[in-house]
Formats: structure tokens, sequence, C-alpha cells
């Protein structure tokens, strides 16, 4: 079985994973303890392999191939026997039919096996195509991405949305208890000379959170925000009110169906980008309730034209709600650049994420869901 880990190893590191040798020891380890069971074995060598839940898809792929259930064997001609004595004889005398006889077929089936080997090397070529052509994609900027990329990429956002959804409920889970409050925990521990006996948690907070999420559908952006928003539609059932909101110069209610956005009001994509507009209209939108409650999800590149920014309807919003998280398409050098007034509306949100390419984005809402669930 080591020898059987350690080429498991090697072909995730050619898959694209990059598994530590510490890691790679504590895969052994976790095997040796739980057992080979199959789907024992898959989830302890993905606790200690896997780094990033995006690569989780890759793992299972390499997994499935290289501990491949056993497969039926091919039907062969049986080989020939050796007679026994007296078997045969006949009108050519004693010598003659003695010996072993091969069987007609055997030959076929060597061929057959070759032929099924040179099938199962040629799906290996293509998994292995297949899942470095999606890292290449996760890992691509949005706005370097070509057509046929973007529609790959939404064929993947449902899978990424799922991998969301199991982290978001154990993440519920994990907070439905109370998470572990570590400044109580720590003085509890001084009055017993240090030791932290006790463990004592937060109380859950009360109900779900609300989500107010606004999206820069601008040229620019589009791509990024789109993929935004398909990964947050299913996640609805994590929120008590989700609250989707596309914008350019002005907010516009949209929802997310059929892998489009759909404008529910009236949305100028040609329109000049301005964010501090948006945030004057968003004040005045009788539909929008910003509450302690209340996570704010802001994406877009905080190009504004020149125009004013308007930070402190940011800072006022701020007050109001539980977090604002701002995910930002662009590369990080490339912040406070020309009309980029990022830093104006940074030091009024509780982070702000780099979210250039997919994996980043993903990376992204999970912060979202430590803040906001």
């Amino acid at each position: 079985m080591r020898e059987q880990l350690i080429g498991f190893v090697d072909a995730l590191r050619q898959a694209g994973l990059r598994p530590s040798v510490s890691e790679s020891l504590d895969a052994a380890a976790g095997v040796a303890s739980a057992g080979v069971e199959r789907n024992v074995m898959r989830e302890v060598l993905a606790a200690t392999l896997v780094k990033d839940h995006a690569d989780r898809a890759t793992f299972d792929d390499v997994f499935d191939r290289y501990f491949a259930l056993p497969a039926r064997p091919a039907s062969r001609a049986q080989p020939g026997r050796v007679q026994r004595e007296g078997e045969g004889a006949g009108r050519g005398g004693p010598g003659v039919g003695r010996g072993p006889q091969p069987e007609r077929g055997a030959g076929r089936g060597d061929r057959d096996e070759r032929s099924e080997r040179a099938l199962a090397q040629r799906e290996r070529t293509r998994t292995a195509r297949r899942l470095a052509e999606r890292r290449a994609l996760l890992a691509k900027p949005f706005r370097a991405m070509e057509p046929l990329e973007v529609e790959a990429l939404r064929e993947l956002a449902s899978e990424l949305s799922r991998r969301l959804q199991v982290r978001w409920s154990r993440r519920i889970v994990r907070a439905a208890r109370g998470r572990v409050d570590l400044r109580r925990t720590i003085r509890r521990a001084l009055s017993r000379g240090g030791v932290p006996i006790e463990l004592l948690l937060r109380r859950p907070r009360p109900g779900k959170a609300d989500l107010l999420a606004l999206v820069d559908l601008s040229y620019s952006t589009a791509t990024a925000a789109e993929f935004l928003l398909a990964l947050l539609a299913p996640m609805r059932r994590y929120f008590r009110r989700v609250t989707l909101l596309a914008y350019v110069d002005r907010p516009s209610a949209v929802s997310f169906e059929g892998e489009h956005v759909v404008p529910h009001e009236p949305l100028d994509l040609n329109a000049r980008s301005d964010f501090g507009n948006v945030l004057r209209l968003l004040a005045e939108r009788p539909d929008v309730v910003l509450g302690r409650n209340t996570g704010l999800l802001i994406l877009g590149d905080a190009r504004n034209n020149r125009r004013p920014p308007r930070a402190d309807l940011l800072q006022r919003m701020h007050r109001q709600v539980r977090s604002v998280l701002w995910l930002n398409p662009e590369p990080l050098e490339r912040w406070n650049t020309g009309d980029s007034v990022m830093a104006s509306y940074e030091r009024h949100c509780d982070a702000v994420l780099a979210a250039s390419t997919p994996r980043e984005l993903c990376a992204a809402l999970d912060q979202l869901a430590r803040i906001s669930l």
C-alpha cells in the first residue's frame, strides 16, 4: 500500500495538485489508522492532500482513475490441456494427438487485452487534459477570457456552487453550536494555571442573515459579476432574504435564471460607471432594508470615471449593517490607478478581497460565509 500511495501522490502532482512531503506522510498515517475501505480511504486522503476546495474535483477524478474498482476479467479461450494417456490414440497411432492442444482464439484474447489497455491509456490522457484545462480556466483572469471560455465557466459554476454549499452547510452546523470565545476561554484558564480545561462558546446568532448583493455589470466586470450570481443563486436557502441589485450608474433589481442575468428594472449597460450615484440611489430605495442582520456584498472595480465617490454614504451603510465585503475583479496591482478609487471605499469595509480569477472569487465567498453566516 505504501508504494500505491506514493504513486497516487505522484499522479496528483501530474494533475496539478501540490501535496507536500508532510501531507503525504499524514495521508499514509491516516490510511494506516482508518483502513483501506475505498470510501473511507478517499475521504482520509482528501482531508490530508487537498488544500483548496476547488481542487476536490481534480482529486476525485485522479482517485477514481488510480484506485479503480476491479473490472470483470475479459473472457479468454481456455488454454489447451494435455491429453490423458490413451486419449486421441486412433488410426494415427499411439503418438498422434498427444501433448498440449492450444485452442483457437487464445491470440484473440491477447489482442483484446492490449486493446483494452490502449483504450484505458487514452481515457487517462483525456482525463488529465480535462483536469489541466479546468485548472487553467479557474486560474485565468476574467478580463482575459474568450467567449468559449466564458461558456465553459458557466458549465463549471453549478459544480463549484455545490461544493460551496457543502462548506457553508458545515459552517452553519458549527455556528449553531456556538463559536469558541477565545477571550473568555483564556481568562478562565488563567485562574487554573493557564490550562484551557473548559472551552467557552459564544452565543449563536439568532436566525438567518439577510444578504444584499451589489454587482457591477459594466463591460470590464460583467464576466465576474455573472459568475458570482451563478454561485449565489443556489445559496438563497442560507439567508432569510436575498436582494440582488446590478448597477452601472444606477442600481437595478435583477435575478439569475437559466444561466443568465435577468433585469427587472431599466439597466443601461452602455452608461458610464458611477458608484457614487449608485450609493445615493440605493439609500433612497424603499425596498432595500439595511439592518444589523444584513450582510452587504459588493462586486466592482471602483472605477468611477472621476466622479464623486461618495464614500460617506458607504460609511453610513457600514454603520447600519452587520458586515460589508467588497470583491474587486481587477488584479491587485491595478487598484487605485487611473480612475480607481478603491482606497476611498476600502476603509469602510470589513474586508476587501481580490477576485480577478474564478479561484479567487470562490475563496472570497468563503470569507462571506465567515462574516455573514
